[in-house]
């Protein structure tokens, strides 16, 4: 998409045939070369259609804003159309900010409108420097409201827009990154005042954003933890737990088993008062809640005898797995110390070597050879020299 500007009649402009037509300036096709590839063409079209009107000279400007306070609209389209190029020049300082190029253009051009209406020569200075306001104005009231999903105040996104103009300039200086307290000495700020800024800086990232460049490739939402999700472990304790419940529930006789399942809620049932209990049991309250008692008591020893059950076995396990380890510990020793000593014995007293050290001599024998062979060969070619 293009960016909007004024529609402007140049055939009309008393000055547009007196001055020949200028080329594209080398600064607005490096521009349109540091553009995206999906925008060029449109902003390429937009360059050279607008690098055709001439550059106004001071003297034009004083003449043309005269004009304009006289109600002049074509004085006022044609000075419009001679400076749309310090639009775009401003614009691509702000292309990193989240908006696109066209739409940082289209906003500049309103300001653009806004500086030629309000310009007054009668001042001093130029319209440049007077437009150069308004149009940094409106970029940044554009990238405030809608380049980020969290509105940041134009103040505040003005204050990051410095900063990182300063860690550019530091990072040419030092090549490297700077830290916090050389930005911070840089902006004459507290450094927690830089690491504030960066933090206000990120932009948030979708979660349905995709991860690689792939169509089918996974999304950031995938891949992120959910900390309100169980763990593994939790889940399966819980549902240990469960288990055991129910099994000491199934324990008790059948009266006290549904007594308990009532007072509580099991079984996807609602929790009942014991006036209700003692009136599906035709008892008093009194007597449902002694035999509650009496049901979570024996609950309470079954669980207890069921955790100490649970407990030695954990221990047998391990003791278990601690010999284990023990003895294979025990069995490397030994046929390690057994190599060793038979191997630091004299070689015409050295006895058979037993089984254990000659299999491992067999697997360790060609790594020998292939490491001694060289230096044989090396003995063997200076003994032929010398002779």
């Amino acid at each position: 998409m293009a960016p909007r500007s004024p529609r402007i009649d140049m055939s009309a402009t008393p000055d547009a045939s007196r001055v020949p037509e200028k080329p594209f300036h080398r600064s607005e096709s490096s521009a349109a070369a540091a553009i995206p590839h999906g925008e060029r063409s449109n902003l390429q079209l937009y360059f050279q259609d607008i690098g055709k009107t001439p550059l106004l000279t001071i003297a034009e400007e004083i003449r043309l804003a005269n004009r304009i306070r006289c109600g002049d609209k074509v004085a006022r389209d044609h000075m419009i159309s001679a400076n749309l190029r310090l639009v775009v020049k401003i614009a691509m300082s702000y292309r990193d900010f989240g908006l696109p190029l066209s739409d940082l253009i289209s906003e500049g051009n309103v300001g653009l409108i806004k500086a030629v209406e309000r310009f007054d020569p009668c001042k001093g200075g130029k319209l440049s420097t007077y437009a150069a306001w308004w149009i940094k104005a409106f970029m940044m009231r554009a990238l405030a409201n809608q380049s980020k999903a969290i509105r940041l105040p134009v103040h505040l996104l003005t204050k990051v827009s410095k900063m990182r103009r300063a860690a550019m300039k530091l990072t040419e200086e030092f090549g490297r990154e700077p830290t916090d307290e050389e930005l911070a000495a840089e902006l004459q700020i507290p450094t927690s005042k830089v690491a504030h800024l960066k933090s206000v800086s990120v932009r948030p990232a979708s979660l349905d954003a995709p991860i690689g460049d792939e169509g089918d490739s996974a999304t950031f939402g995938e891949m992120v933890g959910d900390d309100n999700a169980v763990s593994p472990y939790e889940g399966l304790r819980a549902k240990n737990f469960i288990n055991d419940l129910h099994a000491m529930v199934d324990s008790l006789d059948a009266r006290e088993a549904e007594i308990i399942k009532l007072r509580f809620g099991l079984g996807g049932r609602e929790e009942s008062t014991l006036e209700e209990v003692g009136k599906t049991f035709h008892v008093t309250r009194e007597r449902i809640r002694q035999i509650e008692y009496l049901a979570l008591r024996k609950m309470r020893k079954a669980m207890a005898k069921h955790e100490a059950v649970r407990s030695r076995d954990e221990v047998a396990q391990e003791e278990r797995q601690r010999r284990r380890l023990a003895v294979i510990r025990e069995f490397v020793e030994s046929k390690t110390n057994a190599a060793s000593h038979w191997l630091r014995q004299p070689s015409e007293t050295r006895p058979p070597a037993p089984p254990c050290v000659a299999a491992r001599l067999a697997v360790a024998g060609p790594v020998r050879r292939q490491i001694h062979a060289p230096q044989s060969c090396g003995r063997a070619q200076s003994g032929t020299g010398t002779s």
